[in-house]
């Protein structure tokens, strides 16, 4: 679980903002819509995080924080060398002078060598990182550090500096890999990427963890393609069972996805209640479209107690539906691991379903900077008010100025 956030000079994020998720401790201890910050933490943070706000406010900028920088962990030993760090800074002249940074908090094991382990004794976790923003966009630092039960101390795990120098903990046992890593640690790659290259075991584990982050966002939204989806299911038989589970229940029209083999390949059809034959996917409505998509993003976070990242989940499914989709992380049941939903939407009406715990709010400043801030930091607000109402109303800040 992600529970805490700073990021400064990204994207539409000029001023340092800070997102604290941890809920007051005058939040209901029986809501299945909290859960521990970490595992045995008195903590807790929400399992939904709904991000709200103006159009070009902000709002897939966050969510853009949140994918990039897994990608940037797990898998950027894989770009171009000399390329330069795919994002971009504030867009004013002093902006692309200064850093980038951003700051996540979350879970992860007491014991480094058991990180991803389902069942470990877990701590408080802290990943850094800083971007110089000249015209090759590299590393400037970045340092994971985790807070030990033993001690309760910030303790640094790896942390590497501007000069490329690296440094660990006796626990992240780098000795044997300090060479092979001076010789290829590149400045617009992750330590954590480039070690997982060198079979490092415990920042192999890290980025396998991180790999758990499903996301329609990276440096752009990512429209998924169909043909790639629906291979996917193909490849899946226990994905399209989950799938057709789900919308048989749902009453999207559909009573079940079908595959069948064929000379050029895999067929995928959509069986429906009272059609006679079976229609390909490409005449279904696009929120059905829609909601296959996403599909394996959300029912992968599910399944490995990971992070969806979904920007615009509302676009095109009905709002009667998301209330639906937010519920799996509630349910103990099908969210077992404390998998987290960081999702974007417009449809106000959904606040109807949310607690204030869940809820983000986003807004520009007036040098069109991004301001973000919880429910939570709004003084006065009541967990028994009509928050739709009242964000209408304009009580909250984060709505569109007309006129």
């Amino acid at each position: 679980m992600i529970y805490k956030i700073e990021i400064e000079n990204f994207h539409s994020i000029r001023d340092p903002q800070v997102l604290d998720l941890r809920v007051p401790a005058s939040a209901p201890r029986d809501s299945h819509r909290l859960a521990s910050c970490w595992r045995g933490s008195e903590e807790r943070g929400p399992k939904v995080v709904a991000v709200l706000g103006a159009n070009g406010s902000g709002k897939s900028n966050l969510l853009r924080a949140l994918s990039f920088t897994a990608w940037f962990v797990a898998h950027s030993f894989a770009s171009p060398p000399g390329s330069p760090i795919p994002h971009l800074p504030f867009n004013d002249e002093v902006s692309p002078h200064t850093p980038t940074r951003l700051k996540f908090w979350l879970s992860g094991s007491n014991d480094p060598s058991a990180f991803g382990l389902v069942g470990s004794e877990e701590c408080p976790y802290c990943y850094e990182l800083a971007i110089d923003n000249g015209v090759s966009r590299t590393v400037i630092s970045e340092g994971i550090f985790y807070w030990p039960v033993a001690t309760g101390r910030k303790t640094r795990l790896i942390e590497r500096f501007e000069d490329g120098n690296v440094k660990a903990s006796e626990a992240f046992a780098l000795a044997g890999f300090k060479r092979a890593l001076d010789s290829v640690l590149r400045p617009n790659a992750s330590v954590i990427s480039t070690l997982a290259q060198l079979n490092h075991p415990i920042a192999a584990g890290i980025a396998q963890s991180v790999q758990s982050v499903q996301s329609n966002m990276y440096t752009e939204k990512v429209e998924l393609e169909d043909e790639d989806v629906l291979r996917g299911y193909a490849d899946n038989p226990e994905l399209t069972e989950r799938l057709n589970q789900e919308i048989q229940r749902i009453d999207v029209g559909v009573r079940a996805l079908e595959i069948n083999r064929g000379t050029n390949g895999p067929e995928v059809l959509f069986r429906h209640d009272k059609l006679a034959y079976p229609m390909p996917h490409v005449f279904e409505s696009h929120g059905t479209r829609q909601f296959v998509k996403l599909f394996p993003l959300l029912e992968g976070s599910l399944a490995t107690g990971g992070i969806a990242v979904i920007d615009e989940l509302d676009a095109a499914i009905h709002s009667m539906l998301l209330p639906e989709i937010i519920s799996w992380y509630y349910n103990p049941l099908r969210n077992p691991r404390d998998a987290q939903l960081w999702m974007s939407c417009h449809n106000a009406t959904l606040l109807e379903h949310l607690s204030k715990d869940e809820i983000v709010l986003c807004e520009k400043d007036h040098l069109g900077g991004t301001e973000l801030y919880t429910l939570n930091d709004v003084k006065g607000v009541r967990r028994d008010e009509n928050y739709y109402r009242k964000y209408l109303g304009g009580s909250y800040g984060a709505v569109p100025r007309i006129g």
